[in-house]
């Protein structure tokens, strides 16, 4: 499940230069690893594994779905059919990945719960895999795995392979997990070592949402643990770095090449707050209600503000929903995540529920900044969908006849 995960999230990576090419390999490796996961479940069934679930929280998933049938009934007025199909056909294989991935690990832990399944023992290796990748890159490679900013004086892990805030969520993601595992009294020394890895490719990164996606998870679990030395040596720790994270990944001295200094930098969110401003403004009026189609942001490509910076997307997944969706696109999202919340303060799991909370923080800040949950396809949609199914698929003991006959022959369970 780990490599499968794994192989999923390099289907995210730009890998070729050309643009149809790596469309196509995106489309592809995702494509293969739907299968293989769908041909794993039925496999698993074909023993004796009998698919018996059942659905709570069932309002979470419908309006999650809802979401994406107005995306497909957009193809009739979207600015762009092409880019629309695309967008919205890998946003549903990757709702049909998801369901089979959860599908295979509820089955597992109902028939194995020796060998409990945690999601976040499956997510951190997979995630620390994929960094370990562009960290090696950083090193054999760095034309390709790192990207220069600020006039070449910044230097961005991710290249042209990732862009450096996607892979600083996928970091902070990562941390998460590794936290959930060690409060579970899993491996020290390992899930010590992936923190490290990915906290070193966090910094790397130079991802400002993602750092304090991060700062936000490590709190958390500080003040949630019992040992006043932990926090002692947390505050210490951050007391001696902070400095150091401020000046390097905040302010970015580079920055002051391009004539703004750091701090204006922060302050317009690089830029970002008079477009979203023009977008507003100037571009949801022309589609108030049903927006400009799926992942569309304009009737041309770009949207370029009388005093902004032309861009295909804005930087802000809510945005995002509301310029391709319109307001009522808008409406079922935000319904949708307020049925999100109340499915999490539901959750009778404690691990769970501190494992989905923590996993929403890195993945929510960079929605407000990046692609995120409702942008283009990107690992915040897949995680996102992840944490919906966790709480929605449980597994149903109660079998028909037929069932118990199949489940006696074939695995010897009465």
């Amino acid at each position: 499940m780990i490599f499968i995960l794994f192989m999923r999230l390099v289907g995210f990576s730009t890998i070729s230069d050309s643009a149809a090419i790596a469309k196509v390999l995106k489309t592809g490796i995702g494509l293969i690893m739907t299968t293989i996961t769908i041909f794993i479940f039925y496999r698993l069934v074909k023993k004796g594994f009998i698919p018996s679930f059942r659905y709570q929280h069932v309002l979470t998933i419908l309006f999650y779905c809802l979401y994406l049938s107005l995306g497909l009934i957009s193809l009739v007025w979207t600015s762009d059919v092409a880019v629309s199909a695309l967008q919205i056909t890998r946003d549903i294989e990757m709702l049909v990945f998801s369901f089979f991935f959860i599908y295979i690990i509820v089955m597992l832990n109902h028939y194995y719960p020796e060998d409990f399944i945690r999601i976040s023992a499956i997510m951190g290796p997979a995630i620390v895999l994929n960094l370990s990748i562009f960290l090696i890159g950083n090193i054999v490679a760095p034309d390709i795995f790192i990207r220069k900013t600020h006039g070449g004086e910044v230097s961005r892990l991710g290249g042209q392979m990732m862009n450096p805030n996607e892979l600083g969520m996928l970091c902070g993601v990562a941390i998460a997990c590794c936290f959930a595992e060690l409060k579970q009294k899993a491996n020290l020394i390992w899930n010590t070592i992936m923190i490290l890895i990915a906290l070193y490719a966090l910094f790397i990164t130079g991802s400002r949402s993602s750092m304090i996606g991060f700062f936000l998870v490590a709190m958390y679990y500080v003040i949630i643990s019992k040992s006043y030395t932990l926090k002692a040596t947390v505050v210490a720790v951050g007391i001696l770095i902070m400095p150091i994270v401020v000046n390097v990944i905040f302010l970015k001295e580079g920055a002051k090449t391009s004539g703004t200094s750091g701090a204006e930098e922060v302050l317009s969110m690089t830029g970002r707050l008079p477009f979203w401003q023009a977008l507003l403004s100037e571009g949801l009026p022309r589609e108030p209600l049903l927006g400009f189609g799926f992942m569309r942001i304009n009737y041309t490509t770009y949207f370029q503000g009388a005093h902004t910076y032309p861009a295909a997307m804005t930087h802000n997944t809510f945005i995002q929903v509301l310029m391709n969706l319109g307001l009522i696109g808008f409406f079922i999202v935000l319904i949708q995540m307020v049925f999100m919340v109340r499915t999490i303060i539901k959750v009778e799991d404690k691990a769970q529920k501190e494992l989905i909370f923590t996993l929403l923080m890195p993945i929510l800040i960079n929605s407000f900044t990046e692609f995120g949950i409702w942008g283009e396809v990107n690992y915040s949609i897949l995680f996102y969908q992840i944490l919906i199914l966790t709480m929605v698929v449980r597994y149903k003991n109660r079998f028909s006849i037929l069932e118990k006959i199949i489940q006696k022959k074939k695995l010897g369970i009465g």
